[in-house]
């Protein structure tokens, strides 16, 4: 038996578009180990939901296809799998946390039934008794009198608790593996360390592993255990958090560290941020994409670097640019 949940190799997803297709996930591979956490990390545009959204087939139709890979969820491809055995397993064996709790909720109907919703699909029990269980998971959530918040709106909720029933909905059915994307986003930092202390315990509790999605290295170096970088579509870096933050090798995870304001920084001083910006899809290159934004030339920009081991578990986009500069920012 393996050791890992999920597997996922190769994977490529693209889009139709009015100018053809374009590749929004480009070759990625990782693996989430039983009952581990990994975290998922880049800025907005690498193709972290869009990867997450393709495990569980969520992908914006008619025009998202998964073009290649495969997706190994408890030995079996999910890639090619029929859409009953799709809807068996999103919500089922594998729930799902959407980014904000503001919209993630359907304003017009109660909480009691969006959570009941997901029960009755997967589990054969009465209304009645689904009703029990989602009282019971508001409960095991931290919300209090859930008697009474199973029959208000949304609306009546607070941010905070809003994320709180979005994670109830995405537990309630008891998942294997549990995709938390960007779950904090749009919280205040109080109630950003509280729903991860939650997630933490519910994890703890559930014997779940957790595909964690988020823009913030500190919320990874808190949660996770291992670590996957995003860049453009692609994997630059992937390692154990351990690792990954006392020996980070590829450029953009260097320039991403250097970003997170430290307490040892002098007062006032200007934050180091990375140049520049993620490019548009429609404009990757075949070679290093790294490269391409720091306006770089060469073969690097033709060339897709390999993806390399270089020590135990820890693999890099080996650019022979971005590996070799110990500056993040360097042109």
């Amino acid at each position: 038996m393996s050791d890992h949940i999920l597997e996922v190799r190769n994977l490529k997803t693209g889009f139709d578009t009015d100018s053809g297709q374009v590749v929004a996930v480009d070759d990625v591979s990782f693996s989430v180990p039983k009952g581990k956490t990994v975290g998922i990390v880049g800025e907005s545009g690498c193709g972290k939901s869009v990867t997450a959204m393709s495990i569980v087939q969520l992908l914006p139709q008619p025009m998202g296809h998964i073009l290649g890979g495969e997706i190994i969820f408890k030995g079996e491809n999910l890639v090619g799998a029929s859409s009953e055995r799709i809807h068996s397993v999103r919500g089922g064996e594998i729930g799902v946390i959407f980014q904000e709790p503001m919209t993630a909720l359907n304003p017009v109907h109660r909480i009691g039934r969006q959570i009941t919703e997901s029960i009755l699909h997967h589990k054969k029990v009465s209304k009645r008794e689904a009703l029990v269980l989602a009282v019971e998971m508001l409960k095991k959530v931290g919300i209090p009198a859930p008697e009474q918040r199973v029959n208000e709106y949304p609306h009546q909720l607070s941010g905070g608790m809003r994320q709180r029933v979005v994670i109830a909905i995405a537990l309630a059915c008891g998942p294997a593996l549990l995709i938390a994307d960007e779950p904090t986003t749009a919280l205040d930092v109080t109630v950003q360390a509280q729903i991860l202390d939650l997630l933490k315990d519910l994890q703890r509790d559930m014997g779940m592993s957790t595909i964690m999605i988020t823009h913030d290295l500190g919320v990874i170096a808190e949660t996770c255990d291992e670590v996957v970088v995003m860049y453009a579509g692609r994997v630059v870096e992937r390692a154990s958090a351990r690792d990954l933050f006392t020996n980070p090798t590829h450029a953009y995870t260097r320039g991403l560290l250097n970003s997170i304001p430290r307490l040892d920084n002098v007062r006032k001083s200007r934050l180091n941020t990375i140049p520049g910006q993620v490019a548009s899809i429609m404009d990757f290159v075949p070679g290093c994409r790294f490269c391409q934004r720091m306006n770089r030339e060469g073969e690097t920009l033709q060339i897709r670097p390999s993806f390399e081991e270089i020590a135990p578990d820890h693999w890099v986009e080996a650019c022979p640019v971005c590996v070799k500069t110990r500056d993040p920012l360097s042109v």
